[in-house]
């Protein structure tokens, strides 16, 4: 039926110790690397690393922009709103 053993390393067959935090194969400790810039680290696969997905920073940016960006919108739709009621 199915087989309960334990998964093999996407990279090197290896017994694999979780998935990569990135793209999700499972990989060994060995084959992964831990990210940084985060307040938690994440295992990040040896191919995941080499295109440059060890940083997280880019995440937060992007969590930072949903953020940001609404807030200066509104910012600007009071200047102008305040702009016109005054005429």
């Amino acid at each position: 039926m199915g087989d309960d053993g334990p998964l093999p390393c996407a990279i090197c067959g290896g017994v694999a110790a979780g998935p990569c935090a990135s793209c999700h194969r499972a990989t060994c400790g060995d084959c992964s690397v831990l990210t940084e810039g985060g307040a938690k680290l994440w295992a990040i696969c040896l191919r995941c690393d080499k295109r440059g997905g060890r940083s997280l920073m880019p995440g937060w940016a992007i969590v930072l922009s949903w953020i940001a960006v609404p807030i200066v919108l509104l910012a600007v739709a009071i200047v102008i709103l305040g702009y016109l009621t005054r005429r």
